[in-house]
């Protein structure tokens, strides 16, 4: 009997370390970012990190929309090495670079094998050289020509770069390795980036309100992407900003407008009594449509795009033509683009008034 019981529970140990291990296998991009710190010396975490250095390009950046924690062939690694090598690609829009380089440091710090380091130190170098001198950055860098040459605020680019820059500027423990001559040129850059933030708010009638997803990067002005992002004021990338601005100690007169009006704007321009679900629809391609529906109970919405002057909500197909309503536009967009969020609901809930309270004390 007691043998038994030592089979049982080896059996139980065995086999709760193999979904634990194939867990750890089906970890996504997103998921590996937020371990805890032990995972990040681990055997999974190393192999997932030597991927992140096969793909880096030689001038320090990453290709965007790329699987780092599949397992690499002798082939692919071939194939890497070609690429590596491209002037044109490397990227910080969804999310590439400033994320591979927090990765590189969380490893690092947990192993202290030098490759990693000097991985993250290329890649530092790469963000502080494609700053634009207004302290704008573009989607890509090398420059790439078209409106991949905007300073970018879509999709939290240029923000998530100054987060990090800003985390290695700081007494952070992950970024302690990093040299004093880094991190001054870091918090050079994050000075920078604060002044054109401040500078492409766009005012209306003398009053800042929101930001555009992305702004010219010479005039700075509110400009156009793919068809379907017209120069808008943003409902969800101007949340990042705020959010950015919130975290800075001791703000200036100047930052502190600038949030509070930010969000008197959104107080202003918030829908309510809308819901927008997903319901069956047989007739339409994958038998599914996003619709809004009328809902008391919904909690507030805010639209993505908001048109510059009067603050209303507009939603673009791929025509390019400003629609006053989500049905309005094809159904190819309707499900595969955000244009109704609930963006800056914890933004007001919960993140403002903390803010309004720390700052009050100061």
């Amino acid at each position: 009997m007691m043998l038994q019981n030592w089979v049982t529970v080896f059996l139980i140990f065995l086999f709760s370390g193999l979904l634990y291990s194939q867990d750890f296998q089906n970890l996504t991009w997103k998921e590996i970012q937020h371990q805890n710190r032990n995972w990040y010396g681990s055997e999974q975490a190393i192999r997932i990190a030597d991927n992140v250095i096969l793909h880096q390009n030689v001038n320090g950046g990453w290709l965007k929309n790329t699987d780092l924690t599949k397992e690499i062939t002798p082939n692919e690694k071939h194939e890497l090495k070609e690429k590596k090598t491209k002037t044109i690609g490397p990227t910080i829009d969804n999310g590439t670079t400033h994320t591979q380089l927090r990765y590189l440091a969380k490893v690092y710090f947990e192993t202290q094998i030098e490759k990693y380091k000097n991985g993250f130190l290329k890649g530092i170098n790469y963000l502080l050289k494609a700053q634009y001198e207004n302290g704008g950055w573009p989607q890509y860098y090398p420059i790439r020509e078209g409106y991949y040459e905007h300073i970018t605020f879509n999709d939290n680019a240029m923000i998530g770069v100054m987060n990090l820059l800003r985390n290695v500027a700081s007494e952070d423990e992950n970024y302690r390795f990093v040299g004093e001559d880094i991190k001054k040129e870091s918090e050079k850059a994050i000075q920078k980036g604060l002044d054109v933030i401040l500078k492409t708010q766009v005012r209306i009638d003398g009053q800042p309100t929101l930001w555009c997803a992305q702004h010219h990067h010479k005039d700075l002005s509110p400009a156009k992407a793919r068809a379907y992002e017209l120069p808008s004021l943003s409902g969800a990338e101007s949340v990042g900003i705020i959010r950015y601005l919130m975290q800075i100690e001791n703000p200036s007169e100047e930052v502190k407008e600038s949030i509070r009006s930010a969000i008197s704007w959104f107080e202003k321009h918030k829908i309510t009594g809308k819901k927008v679900i997903i319901k069956d629809a047989p007739d339409l391609p994958g038998g599914k449509d996003r619709v809004v529906v009328e809902n008391s109970k919904a909690g507030p919405l805010w639209a993505r795009f908001n048109e510059i002057g009067t603050g209303r909500p507009i939603f673009v197909g791929r025509d390019g033509i400003p629609k006053n309503k989500l049905n309005e536009i094809e159904h190819e967009r309707r499900m595969g683009y955000s244009y109704l969020g609930n963006y800056a609901e914890k933004l007001l809930k919960e993140d403002y008034p903390k803010w309004e309270k720390r700052i009050s004390t100061e």
